[in-house]
């Protein structure tokens, strides 16, 4: 049984090494990801990560592991953000206050699925303009959901967190090795 990792993610394939797990193959999907009118964070995220799983091909020896990240402010989605200029406007929004990081899995095997999704309470600091500014210098808030990664730079930002660090990152570890062990895929067993 192959497994193929549905992200181009550094941050997910360094995740999945965790559980000493390699996949035979990266591919990405091509979904559209804007979230639909009025929908909520946690429903989004774990729609992202079906679709995502659902819209990568696969033999029938192949299992697909997919996964979504969403920051969410309130009802507020906050997306990777389109510019410096936005994520700016995220990271003051979440200064000095609590969020909560959503990482939804999907894993596809043939034609069933199997799901879950991790909700991790975060709290950001007060964010002073030096530090506000020098971040978006660096540029580490490209392609993070939220503006930031807690693994980087911006985890200084971060004194406390309830839940899964490994979510926050973008794959909660135990989650996956459960959602893959249910799917059939030998976690933790010999594998060929």
């Amino acid at each position: 049984m192959k497994l193929i990792l549905g992200s181009g993610s550094p941050r997910r394939k360094e995740l999945l090494a965790q559980l000493g797990l390699v996949p035979d193959d990266i591919r990405s999907p091509d979904i559209d990801e804007d979230p639909r009118k009025g929908e909520l964070p946690r429903p989004y995220c774990a729609r992202m990560a079906r679709e995502k799983a659902m819209a990568v091909p696969r033999a029938e020896d192949e299992i697909v592991l997919c996964a979504d990240t969403t920051v969410a402010l309130g009802r507020r989605i906050m997306g990777k953000p389109a510019d410096e200029k936005e994520a700016a406007a995220f990271l003051l929004a979440m200064s000095g206050r609590r969020h909560k990081v959503i990482t939804a899995i999907a894993v596809a095997r043939g034609t069933r699925l199997w799901e879950a999704d991790v909700v991790t309470d975060v709290k950001m600091k007060r964010l002073s303009d030096v530090e506000l500014n020098a971040y978006l210098m660096s540029g580490d808030w490209r392609g993070k959901a939220g503006g930031y990664g807690i693994q980087g730079i911006a985890g200084a930002f971060i004194p406390w967190i309830q839940g899964s660090y490994s979510a926050v990152m973008g794959l909660p570890v135990a989650e996956t090795a459960k959602l893959l062990a249910s799917a059939g895929y030998p976690v933790y067993g010999e594998r060929e």
